[in-house]
């Protein structure tokens, strides 16, 4: 595999909002690291974190890759989606270390805009480890 598949793949993955499709993308024992601080290893915690993407709507992602090399990649990736539930606004909420927008009960829930950085390794056809780092704010 190489990191312009690999995107092709994790683009896929997030528009149409597939967790199967995502795992595909690791090896079993893979690691996606969706920031310093967590991880996700294997297929079961790889499926689990990505069912979190159901909860988005008209999610559109490009990218841009930054480096090749036979066994690691490093990728910009940018996405925007529309939160689909409270409950992905609550999460997104608390994971930005950020002020909330300005909402007030039955306001409408906003479209996200994500930009970040990945940069990942693999072996053989599978990526072994996914490093992401980015920031979100609402568009």
């Amino acid at each position: 595999m190489d990191i312009d598949r690999f995107m092709q793949g994790y683009k896929s993955a997030w528009e149409n909002r597939d967790e199967a499709r995502f795992c595909a993308l690791f090896a079993e024992d893979g690691e996606y690291h969706n920031t310093p601080f967590a991880v996700q290893r294997g297929h079961a915690e790889l499926a689990e974190y990505w069912r979190r993407v159901k909860l988005q709507e008209d999610v559109h992602v490009t990218y841009d890759v930054l480096a090749s090399g036979s066994t690691t990649g490093v990728a910009h990736w940018h996405t925007t989606y529309q939160v689909a539930s409270e409950e992905l606004f609550q999460i997104w909420a608390r994971s930005t270390g950020t002020s909330l927008p300005a909402r007030k009960p039955g306001d409408p829930l906003p479209r996200m805009v994500l930009d970040g950085v990945l940069h990942a390794r693999f072996e053989g056809d599978r990526c072994k480890e996914c490093r992401i780092w980015w920031h979100s704010m609402p568009l």
